[in-house]
């Protein structure tokens, strides 16, 4: 399995101080700061590239686990909110929300969401935040 990368470059202090983040395949460069990270500033930051990489990772796992289980879906699509708190004076990711919307033809609602909470829990991403106090998981059919 190969290795991927990204590289982020920051100068300047913590407050004052701008960077970049890119992906190793250049399919994203974008600025992030302070203020896009901890109130509202332009550009991006770490929780927002996770939140993307999650909801990626999930959409791609339901699809993989809805077609093992004999329901090709049409479409699944993913929302991912990343919640970043202080704890204990701390910056911390505490919760996770993925709301997904898949179209899946055949398949019952709740044989929907049992598969859903399934790749929830098997979604390489979702593993490596493990230590998210809690990845929540709306999943509805359309």
């Amino acid at each position: 399995m190969p290795v991927r990368k990204a590289k982020a470059v920051w100068e300047g202090g913590f407050r004052e101080g701008k960077g970049v983040m890119e992906l190793e395949s250049q399919a994203f460069q974008g600025p992030y700061s302070y203020p896009s990270r901890f109130e509202e500033g332009e550009g991006t930051n770490p929780e927002e590239l996770i939140a993307a990489a999650h909801a990626g990772c999930f959409s791609m796992a339901l699809a993989a686990s809805l077609e093992r289980e004999g329901f090709p879906p049409k479409r699944v699509s993913t929302e991912a909110r990343v919640h970043l708190e202080m704890v204990e004076g701390k910056p911390t990711l505490t919760r996770i929300e993925l709301l997904t919307e898949a179209e899946v033809p055949g398949i019952s609602p709740e044989k929907f969401l049992e598969i859903a909470e399934a790749a929830k829990e098997g979604c390489p991403v979702s593993r490596a935040l493990a230590g998210v106090k809690e990845i929540a998981l709306q999943a509805r059919l359309v």
